[in-house]
């Protein structure tokens, strides 16, 4: 979702690809079409992959992967990050530590592309900062011109 909404606020694909492509990792396809949910336009962004020939990796193997790469030391860094953060959600969750993580979804091609691709990605935008807020909460549909929208409305 987030590939795909960089690449509508300008991303040039080819500039994306060339930067994920100095991965050590290969077998991946960056997908992009544009779709419509519930009545609103956006790019997808999909990775595609050979699921069977996908190791489970650890937080190591991750850190690796992207060291490994040509991608600038800010990209590295703010996915290497990324990476570390969701180790010690998944190590409290499990009760071990972040280095025993056994990333299996997270792990994949696909999630380490998702991942290495938006810090490359903003970095390519020149994006030198993301804000947030929490989501407001809600729920059940709310009806607009462009039609029924699920609430909180995009």
């Amino acid at each position: 979702m987030l590939l795909g909404s960089l690449l509508d606020a300008g991303l040039p694909l080819d500039r994306l690809q060339a930067a994920l492509r100095t991965l050590p990792i290969s077998g991946w396809e960056i997908r992009v079409e544009r779709q419509a949910r519930q009545a609103i336009w956006g790019t997808g962004a999909r990775v595609s992959y050979d699921e069977a020939a996908q190791p489970h990796r650890h937080l190591a193997d991750i850190l690796a992967l992207i060291d490994g790469s040509e991608l600038p030391a800010s990209v590295k860094e703010r996915a290497g990050a990324v990476f570390r953060r969701l180790a010690r959600a998944e190590a409290h969750v499990h009760g071990t530590t972040p280095e025993e993580v056994h990333f299996h979804e997270v792990g994949a091609i696909d999630s380490i592309i998702d991942i290495v691709g938006v810090t490359a990605g903003l970095r390519l935008l020149g994006v030198e900062q993301v804000y947030a807020s929490a989501l407001p909460l809600g729920g059940g549909t709310v009806r607009v011109a462009h039609g029924e929208l699920p609430v909180p409305a995009p």
